[in-house]
């Protein structure tokens, strides 16, 4: 585990993180709501709004994602890269990030084309992004892989979605 105040979160597994949503909930009662993204959230978010990009933020590894030839073995604080489109950053490399959805192989195919949303039961959950010590294919904006949720690792960590009160 790496410890630092500008590095990502890491070796949490999905249930942690539902209680950590639970608690930052109820201390921004009424002004915001965090959750989780769902997958198809996490990857237009990835993709700059929606863009056509290999990575988050373009096509160039090397600007944008910390991974296994430039990562040093290790996680980096966070913006150390290039965000995206939309001021995102590390959302290729440096860390995996938990999903809300329930992990299904053929997700995109059968489930709705507009905002898809698995949540059937099972108790493999949705990991993106890809990390410091994984190869440039698997931090592809269309990487996705799965754990179950009492698994945790290196490089495994989660980015939050939070809505403010006018908008929940």
């Amino acid at each position: 585990m790496f410890i630092g105040e500008q590095l990502p979160v890491e070796q949490v597994n999905w249930e942690d993180v539902q209680v950590f949503i639970k608690k930052m909930n109820a201390v921004h009662e009424g002004r915001c709501e965090f959750f989780m993204p769902s997958e198809a959230q996490w990857e237009y978010a990835a993709r700059s709004g929606g863009e056509d990009e290999l990575y988050a933020g373009g096509n160039d590894v090397e600007k944008l994602a910390w991974y296994e030839n430039n990562s040093e073995g290790r996680t980096h604080p966070v913006g150390g890269r290039v965000p995206n489109g939309l001021g995102l950053f590390d959302m290729s490399g440096n860390v995996w990030e938990w999903c809300r959805d329930t992990y299904r192989e053929d997700a995109y195919q059968v489930l709705a084309p507009e905002n898809p949303l698995n949540t059937q039961t099972g108790t493999d959950r949705v990991i993106r992004g890809g990390g410091w010590n994984v190869d440039a294919w698997s931090v592809r904006c269309s990487r996705r892989f799965s754990y179950p949720v009492d698994f945790f690792g290196p490089s495994l960590g989660f980015r939050l979605v939070m809505i403010s009160a006018g908008n929940v």
